[in-house]
């Protein structure tokens, strides 16, 4: 069976905590990303910052946008992939989290993020709909 780590995208690149919000826009506005991991100094995956988090939790509610840094919007513990998880366990996390993309972990190292797209690669069609059915869902 896949594993996450035969069809992630490796060495992802990182929001630092301690980068602030204009950074970390311009960062996924010059990569072309709506999402990227926060990582800590110590480069361990601290949460997930999304393009609508600093739209929602900075812009809208009048925060200064060169002073909110990723870290404060790194809430709980962030939704995970094993490298060595299979295809189908990618598949449940995803679709019970409702999430298009998973940061795959090794250890504690953040070493890849896996998307609906990695998956739709390199599956047959079927679970790939089931899967988008379930990140559909409100």
């Amino acid at each position: 069976m896949t594993t996450a780590r035969e069809i992630m995208t490796p060495n992802p690149t990182c929001v630092d905590e301690n980068d602030d919000m204009f950074t970390a826009a311009r960062r996924m506005s010059e990569l072309g990303v709506g999402s990227m991991p926060i990582c800590g100094t110590d480069n361990r995956l601290k949460g997930m910052l999304t393009d609508r988090d600093i739209v929602v939790k900075v812009l809208a509610q009048g925060r200064d946008p060169r002073i909110v840094k990723a870290g404060e919007l790194a809430q709980g513990k962030p939704v995970t992939i094993g490298a060595d998880d299979d295809a189908e366990e990618i598949l449940r996390t995803m679709g019970s989290h409702q999430v298009r993309r998973l940061p795959v972990i090794d250890g504690h190292d953040l070493v890849g993020m896996v998307a609906v797209a990695d998956v739709a690669r390199a599956l047959p069609d079927r679970p790939v709909g089931d899967l988008v059915d379930a990140i559909s869902q409100s």
